[in-house]
């Protein structure tokens, strides 16, 4: 058996703080503990110990995965890995959601030549283009995703992990909805009919292969 845990880092903005689309060129700390806390404490209960523990180069990233290894007492160190870095947001980066919605919805309504739009409208275009994105990973306009690269790096990851190994990595939102792609294709429409590519704070994903392929056991979880 090989086992793939991934986790998106913790919180890193308060409740009382404006969030903000913080990409990779936004390097952020945690705000909080209690959500990497509780994915080590995840692990533990369902005995699925890691034996190497991996995390994009970001503050948020790496402390989530320092916070895990500390939780589960276990005794390894954070290994950074540039492939899983978050994505740029290009235009969008550390903007606001609404000023993301604003200016998709722009480009869309400018793509598709609409006209008499009214203004108080626009964000409903733009929040249709980030619902593709949360639902088919549609890159939406201005944003630097190399797709093709980001698959790839998924897919050599899993062929890595060893026979009976268990490999953690913790990255983000952004990248993350791209690891079904390790799957066969009709596992990976199997995925898509059941479940939502973007994942919350915390919150951890598992894939196992037993020889047979690839395949998801937990997504989204905690």
């Amino acid at each position: 058996m090989k086992r793939l845990v991934i986790v998106r880092h913790g919180n890193t903005f308060t409740p009382e703080q404006i969030p903000t689309r913080a990409g990779a060129k936004t390097d952020i700390p945690l705000v909080e503990e209690i959500r990497s806390r509780n994915a080590g404490k995840y692990l533990i209960n369902n005995n699925i110990i890691p034996d190497k523990v991996y995390a994009a180069p970001l503050k948020r990233t790496m402390r989530t995965a320092e916070l895990i290894i500390d939780e589960m007492n276990l005794n390894t160190g954070v290994i950074a890995d540039n492939d899983f870095t978050e994505i740029d947001y290009g235009e969008d980066e550390n903007k606001t959601e609404e000023q993301v919605k604003y200016r998709l919805g722009m480009e869309y309504v400018k793509s598709h030549q609409l006209t008499d739009v009214d203004k108080d409208e626009i964000p409903n275009y733009g929040n249709a283009v980030i619902e593709l994105w949360n639902s088919h990973a549609i890159v939406p306009p201005g944003w630097k995703v190399d797709v093709d690269r980001i698959i790839v790096s998924w897919k050599n990851f899993a062929n890595r992990i060893g026979n009976n190994e268990t490999a953690l990595i913790c990255t983000s939102n952004g990248i993350i909805r791209f690891a079904p792609h390790i799957m066969d294709a009709l596992s990976i429409t199997e995925f898509h009919n059941t479940h939502k590519l973007k994942v919350s704070t915390g919150s951890v994903s598992i894939f196992e292969n037993n020889g047979n392929g690839w395949k998801c056991t937990e997504w989204n979880g905690l």
